[in-house]
């Protein structure tokens, strides 16, 4: 049985690595993130988790496996940090506050069907200084991320609480991945 992982993302193969599980595959699909109208955080993640893995063809004895990582303030999805001014508005939001990390994960199993499960993580940021929000910038780790920062990295020291799944906020919520990945027949020990 081979795994395709559908993401071009080196922390999820990392973090695929910490269970044993080494992609046969990697294709990263290319689909369109864009909320829909009214769009919800949990369902958005769980939609882009199952869209990326659907956009991937798979041969015979393939399993996909697919992931999303959301930030959420409230019922607001945050983009990605595609710019420095974008990153210091996400990490201004964030600072002093609570948010949600939504990781949703998506296997497809040699058989067609799909599995979805989601992590919900909540993180609470320290109040953030400008100073510190610059140096943050400076270091270049959150550019392209999430809610604008790297949780592995320089921002772990601005994490005052976390409650869920820390692998889950890096980017593949090992739990959930490892129950899809036995339950779709992928041997695992």
């Amino acid at each position: 049985m081979r795994l395709v992982l559908a993401s071009s993302s080196p922390r999820r193969r990392d973090l695929l690595a910490r269970i044993g599980v080494v992609p046969d595959r990697v294709d990263a699909p290319d689909i369109d993130e864009s909320p829909l109208k009214a769009e919800l955080p949990r369902p958005y993640a769980l939609r882009l988790a199952e869209t990326k893995a659907r956009a991937v063809p798979c041969g015979a004895g393939e399993i996909v496996l697919a992931g999303d990582t959301t930030i959420a303030v409230g019922r607001r999805i945050l983009p990605p940090a595609e710019s420095e001014d974008v990153q210091r508005t996400l990490l201004g939001l964030l600072s002093g506050r609570r948010h949600h990390c939504l990781s949703a994960v998506c296997v497809i199993d040699a058989g067609g069907k799909a599995r979805l499960r989601i992590a919900d993580t909540i993180v609470a940021f320290k109040r953030l200084t400008a100073r510190e929000i610059d140096s943050y910038i400076a270091c270049g780790e959150g550019l392209g991320k999430a809610g604008g920062y790297a949780i592995q990295g320089r921002a772990e020291a601005f994490v005052r609480f976390l409650s869920g799944s820390h692998s889950g906020v890096i980017g593949l919520p090992l739990f959930e991945t490892r129950a899809l990945l036995v339950a779709a027949g992928y041997p695992l020990g």
